[in-house]
């Protein structure tokens, strides 16, 4: 029984009760007041009559009771037979028409003296007052509208009442925090001043967390983004090549290209300059979109860097090629030295390159292209190629599909560790396994498996290890976190495998995380919400990676319902000695305020991050300061 229903019952019957309980009342008090009138009248007539025997007595004419006196007055006091005694004898009896009908006696002393008393059998006072046919007709039509009055007051609580379980469901999700769905319970319904106040307030927090969504990306904005190009600054440059590097050097292969302009004084002010440079940046945006991993930036006033990373050597150079000749192609023909005006310098690097050495060799490469005098490129290529790296597409696909085949991918599993240095769940990643047993990374060939479209043949391997092998074995409160990339999210046919294995172990689908990349939520988030419903709705959690990759708002964070967000590690690299990445920080954290959203740092290396991150409110971190990943055994 719902809320309005079982207040408009319980309202009623208290109603009806109260209605019943006056007329109850009523009546008796009714019939008290008659009983006594009609015994007040019976008392009367047997006074008169008392008067009349002691007149007759005193006279010396109570002869005889048949006088033509006493019948009247016996049926005015309701009296149908009189006796005349004098102790135990008895003197005189009359019998009147009704002797059989007498309830009661009452004894009249005429001589004490003589000890001689009359006694009296009288009938009910109401004997001539029983309810008649009308009268019970008239009972029943006043039990009849009382009936309906309550039937009535009934249907009025009802529809007054009607609104109240939405109001009651809008306030328990309101204490869960499901501040959107309660906001979209809309009711018009009684009470309908509750539900405009409840529409009200929840509008407004509405507004308030957007507003705070668009400080927050003000704050991201102003800290990572340059505001004439709007792409990356120098610090955002900093942070992206820290995330790319470690102790080491350098974690991939890669390019970075450093693109100059000259003689940009001529062309007629700082507004001409800056819509040059706008332009530039639009088309080597649109250039860098399918580049899987790239980094854009302005790195000062006139020189842009671009870093690309899991490109071969031949790649790097057509794109540089193809740099050079789109920005000379939108120089301005008013432009005196049009043709000696821009210059590309390109340093490419493989693992264990020193971060800064790269900077100096790029620039370098830079100098060089200008020393040609011409608009030119020039890459600093010290002939190292990492020997992995250099299959050709095809080679590459035939290795991934031949692992597909024989199962020869290895999952490896990280743990993440909260503030009390419990295990809160462990991300799998995968390597692929060569004919020989070396181990190839992820960073190697998911790339190649991408653009070979057997991503999602990839990580469907990966989460059948990990529900028919890692989760039975593992402890009962063990939980896995898997990645799931955009091209599997929207291949229907996993989905529909998905959606069956999740019914299939709906046990385990409570143990299971899926991490999407941020740039994927945050781009594609009309597409992706029915994906990411149907994992809910299974039970399983949902994780947003790589947030801070991108410098974009944090409201898709709420509106796609995500239990955990993971930060980038270039946010977390020497964050301790970072103001603006703590700024950062703050800021998400204080966006996601009330929120159920869990935030975990990864790449953790130092003591010092993890304990800057846990001053912030970070509740959870992994990285090679806890542990690094080892083979996946489940337990």
């Amino acid at each position: 029984m719902n809320l309005p229903r079982l207040l408009t019952t319980r309202l009623t019957r208290f109603w009806l009760w109260s209605v019943l309980a006056l007329l109850l009342i009523g009546l008796v008090f009714t019939f008290a007041g008659y009983w006594r009138i009609a015994c007040q009248q019976q008392q009367q007539q047997i006074t008169i009559l008392q008067q009349q025997l002691l007149q007759h007595y005193r006279d010396g004419q109570l002869t005889t009771l048949s006088d033509n006196w006493l019948p009247p007055l016996l049926a005015l006091a309701d009296v149908s037979e009189v006796r005349i005694w004098q102790g135990t004898q008895l003197l005189q009896q009359f019998l009147g028409v009704h002797a059989d009908d007498a309830q009661r006696s009452i004894r009249l002393l005429l001589d004490d003296k003589r000890n001689i008393y009359a006694e009296l059998r009288l009938r009910s006072p109401l004997y001539h007052y029983s309810l008649s046919v009308s009268d019970w007709w008239l009972l029943l039509i006043t039990l009849l509208v009382v009936l309906t009055l309550v039937r009535l007051g009934y249907l009025w609580f009802s529809q007054q009442l009607q609104g109240m379980e939405t109001v009651a469901e809008r306030c328990r999700l309101i204490l869960k925090g499901r501040y959107s769905q309660a906001r979209n319970l809309r009711s018009v319904s009684h009470p309908r001043f509750i539900n405009r106040a409840l529409s009200k307030i929840l509008d407004e927090l509405a507004d308030a967390r957007k507003e705070r969504a668009r400080f927050d990306n003000f704050i991201r904005s102003n800290t990572f983004l340059d505001h004439e190009t709007h792409i990356g600054n120098r610090l955002f440059l900093d942070n992206r090549l820290n995330a790319l590097s470690n102790a080491q050097g350098m974690m991939a292969h890669g390019v970075i290209l450093l693109l100059e302009f000259e003689e940009l004084e001529p062309l007629g002010g700082q507004d001409q300059m800056g819509d040059y440079l706008n332009l530039n940046v639009a088309h080597i945006s649109r250039l860098l979109h399918h580049q899987a991993n790239s980094v854009f930036a302005r790195r000062s006033y006139n020189q842009l860097a671009i870093v690309v990373t899991q490109i071969s050597l031949a790649e790097a150079e057509q794109l540089a090629a193809k740099l050079i000749k789109l920005c000379a192609n939108l120089l301005p023909h008013e432009l005196a030295n049009r043709s000696n005006s821009c210059h590309l310098g390109g340093a490419y690097f493989k693992l264990g390159d020193n971060q800064q050495q790269l900077l100096e060799e790029a620039e370098m490469a830079l100098r060089a292209a200008q020393i040609q005098g011409v608009n030119s490129w020039f890459m600093y290529d010290k002939g190292a190629v990492d020997a992995e790296f250099a299959r050709g597409s095809v080679r590459w696909r035939s290795f991934l599909e031949l692992a597909l085949a024989q199962r020869r991918f290895v999952a490896f599993a990280q743990p993440v560790f909260d503030a009390d240095g419990k295990l809160h769940h462990q991300e799998i990643f995968t390597r692929a396994k060569e004919p020989n047993g070396t181990l190839v990374r992820a960073t190697l060939f998911l790339p190649m498996a991408a653009k070979c479209g057997l991503l999602p043949q990839i990580e469907r391997q990966t989460l059948e290890r990990v529900v028919y092998e890692l989760l039975p074995n593992a402890k009962p409160d063990a939980v896995f976190s898997v990645n799931l990339s955009e091209d599997t999210l929207m291949n229907n046919d996993f989905m529909r495998w998905l959606r069956t294995l999740l019914l299939e172990h709906r046990d385990l689908a409570p143990r299971l995380i899926f991490e999407v990349d941020e740039a994927v939520a945050s781009g594609c988030q009309q597409e992706l919400q029915p994906k990411l419903r149907l994992i809910r709705k299974m039970g399983a959690r949902l994780c947003v990676d790589h947030v801070g990759l991108q410098v974009v708002s944090s409201q898709y964070i709420t509106e796609g319902r995500f239990a955990l967000l993971k930060l980038h590690r270039s946010l977390i690299k020497q964050i301790h000695l970072r103001a603006e990445n703590q700024l950062f920080i703050r800021s998400l954290l204080g966006g996601l305020h009330q929120t159920d959203v869990e935030v975990i740092a990864e790449g953790v290396e130092q003591f010092e991050e993890w304990q800057t991150l846990r001053v912030l409110g970070v509740c959870a971190a992994q990285g090679p300061w806890f542990a690094d990943p080892e083979i996946a055994s489940g337990t």
